[in-house]
């Protein structure tokens, strides 16, 4: 067996230890705690939706209790300043009197940070996380600190719709890697969260996973091959969620003002790769693609003040562009998607 093929078999092993784990505390939401996962081996952020009560800040605080990483809580409000974020200088006195500034880290400063409804503080306090979750690095005073390794954010927060939220610039938005929408649970998932949260019993979750063992496994992942042809499936999903690209529906053009970033198709690709690890597999497979695309498109896309009005929503435009745009590349159409 190589090397790369026992990378594949340690992936799917300890993928499977960090789900059971977090399954012992999390009651459902299987497809919710799978595109986290994807999430973290992808090496890029997430941002969780949901009415509050569906156990967004339970996933998190418990992923967290499974992997060795240093954990930090922002719990965000609208009083809330950049400072409580990043960290600012402080004024010490050493033993002889004499006083200096000193940088004092927030609570950014940790490797898995929970932003814990992050909508409801105002655009200035929700933009310190940019350069964060971007660089993974924190100006401040004029300095600049690396933020240590694996380092990922998972933010919650509620729907626009409810009072006291402040929407995410796109700017922001497009930093997370996906976007998962929470369900409410089933019947059956209810009277299981009953019995675990009113009952007698206890669960606790153990640690599985260390920083470096992350850390390899998003390195093995880029090794996975797309083959040139389902690449470009990616890429023609990205470009039909233009309004103004030929391969965009007519749902698109009607509804969309603006589609989604060179980013979107990167967190496709990621998460895609991540699958097809999953899978056992060395290369991807545009089901991959398809089954990944949704969380990584569906907070890049921007109505227009019509599709707004009109109460469209994003993820039905997105089903709309996966069941339009063909897998193989149609004869008489380049790589770039224009007419030749």
């Amino acid at each position: 067996m190589s090397d790369l093929k026992k990378d594949l078999v340690t992936l799917q092993s300890d993928f499977k230890k960090v789900r059971e784990e977090v399954g012992k505390i999390l009651v459902g939401q299987d497809e919710v705690v799978e595109t986290v996962l994807i999430s973290l081996f992808s090496g890029g952020h997430c941002l969780l939706e949901g009415v509050p009560g569906l156990g967004k800040t339970l996933l998190v605080r418990t992923l967290s209790d499974c992997l060795d990483l240093d954990y930090s809580r922002i719990q965000f409000t609208p009083d809330l300043m950049p400072a409580d974020i990043t960290g600012t200088r402080i004024v010490v006195e050493d033993e002889k009197g004499r006083k200096s500034f000193e940088f004092q880290p927030g609570p950014i400063f940790a490797q898995i940070v929970l932003a814990d409804e992050v909508n409801r503080a105002t655009p200035k306090t929700q933009s310190a996380l940019l350069e964060a979750m971007q660089e993974s690095e924190v100006t401040a005073g004029g300095e600049t600190h690396k933020l240590e390794q694996p380092f990922i954010v998972l933010a919650t927060q509620n729907p626009l719709e409810m009072d006291g939220t402040y929407p995410l610039p796109e700017a922001q938005l497009d930093r997370f890697l996906f976007k998962i929408q929470v369900p409410f649970p089933k019947r059956e998932e209810l009277n299981e969260v009953l019995v675990r949260t009113t009952g007698s019993k206890s669960h606790e979750v153990k640690s599985v996973l260390t920083g470096a063992e992350i850390l390899k496994h998003r390195s093995m992942i880029r090794m996975i091959e797309a083959a040139p042809h389902v690449q470009d499936y990616a890429v023609r999903l990205l470009l039909a969620t233009h309004p103004g690209s030929p391969m965009a529906t007519e749902q698109v053009k009607r509804w969309v003002r603006f589609g989604a970033s060179p980013r979107g198709v990167q967190s496709i690709l990621l998460g895609a790769k991540v699958r097809a690890g999953l899978a056992g597999r060395l290369h991807l497979g545009f089901d991959d693609i398809r089954k990944t695309a949704p969380a990584a498109l569906r907070h890049r896309i921007l109505l227009g003040f019509e599709g707004e009005a009109e109460g469209i929503s994003v993820d039905n435009i997105v089903t709309d562009i996966l069941e339009s745009t063909p897998e193989l590349l149609e004869s008489g159409l380049d790589n770039s998607g224009l007419d030749k």
